[in-house]
């Protein structure tokens, strides 16, 4: 389980602080699928990135497991099973996607085993496993391999920021499987998805609003899916009220 305890994140600006997290409160539970939504600019990357060590917050603590991580690494982070998926896949030149993933797993694999990982996020093993972890891989691709290290480091906690970001409709699709899969094999562990996209509020289990830098909401996707599905039908409307009406603006 990890526990964020009025958690605050300031950044510079302008010779002033800004308030980028506000005091967020929250529970990530054991073996669930976890969605943080809202508005652009609430927030959301940047508590990904609080979580998982990229950033330490201003005050405030985070709990993993009944241990303060607060002030622990990235690095130790991930050793105590935190693993992060960026919006934009990192490319390694010269490393090849075995190599990738046996690095991710922290001990010895085999190319079978490395096969296994590359299976479970849809890829054909035999036309990957030999491939540089390069610019000739697609947004899609990447995305999944990715995802595949996160599987073979077995994290307790698995951080997904914005993992549609710059993949095409069928490359999402087959994503949604993939979080689906990892879903049904979710013992022990739990998901954190960041995104405002229907589909992967769809199969969370919790969904928390973020806005402002502020916890607006958390409950189950039955207590908060309607109201935002219900939300941006109304937003829909009007706009296309607006236009019916000569309007120039939305």
């Amino acid at each position: 389980m990890l526990e964020l305890q009025n958690v605050y994140f300031n950044v510079k600006a302008d010779d002033a602080n800004k308030e980028i997290i506000n005091g967020i409160s929250l529970t990530i539970p054991d073996e669930k699928l976890v969605v943080i939504t809202g508005p652009n600019g609430g927030g959301k990357s940047t508590l990904a990135r609080l979580i998982a060590g990229i950033e330490k917050p201003t005050s405030g603590k985070i709990i993993l497991h009944g241990e303060d991580i607060t002030d622990m690494s990235i690095t130790d982070r991930a050793k105590r099973g935190i693993g992060f998926a960026f919006q934009q896949p990192v490319k390694f030149k010269g490393i090849q996607v075995f190599d990738l993933i046996r690095i991710a797993s922290g001990k010895r694999i085999s190319v079978s085993d490395a096969c296994k990982y590359l299976s479970e996020v849809g890829l054909c093993a035999r036309d990957y496993i030999n491939r540089e972890v390069n610019g000739s891989l697609s947004g899609g691709e990447l995305k999944r391999i990715e995802i595949a290290t996160v599987l073979a480091k077995g994290s307790r906690l698995s951080v997904f920021d914005e993992p549609e970001a710059g993949i095409d409709l069928w490359s999402f699709q087959n994503l949604i499987e993939v979080f689906e899969g990892m879903r049904r094999n979710i013992k022990g562990s739990s998901i954190l998805i960041i995104s405002h996209q229907e589909r992967i509020l769809n199969i969370a289990d919790e969904i928390i609003v973020l806005k402002d830098g502020k916890l607006v909401k958390q409950g189950t996707k039955e207590e908060i899916l309607p109201e935002l599905t219900g939300t941006a039908s109304a937003v829909r409307e009007c706009s296309r009220l607006n236009r019916g009406n000569g309007g120039g603006e939305e």
